[in-house]
């Protein structure tokens, strides 16, 4: 019996995918790829005579795959939320909030 068949050979069930703050964790990922390009942008000249300049270009493209996920991840739950409809859900509980909170409102003073 190898390695790879005690985790293929179907006997466990999938676990139950994690949800959170998903938009937001993707936002703050984001922003951070691209504060660090900014910030190294100024010192391209050295990046550049050291042969370091892929660490300019890594943080632009997380800056830019960060994009690319946060649409994703925007289809994603707005499709989640077309699925699930009024339908299937108590209609005293407010939808989930793409920003991962939990969509309850704070009372009217």
């Amino acid at each position: 019996m190898g390695l790879i068949s005690k985790w293929t050979d179907g006997e466990r069930e999938a676990p139950e995918p994690l949800e959170g703050p998903v938009v937001g964790a993707v936002v703050t990922g984001t922003l951070v790829w691209f504060l660090l390009f900014v910030g190294q942008l100024p010192f391209y000249g050295w990046f550049s005579d050291h042969g370091h300049t892929w660490w300019i270009w890594a943080c632009a493209a997380g800056a830019g795959l960060g994009l690319v996920g946060l649409l994703y991840v925007r289809r994603r739950f707005a499709a989640l939320r077309r699925t699930a409809g009024p339908s299937t859900g108590d209609a005293s509980q407010p939808a989930p909030d793409p920003a991962g909170g939990s969509g309850r409102r704070a009372p009217a003073e």
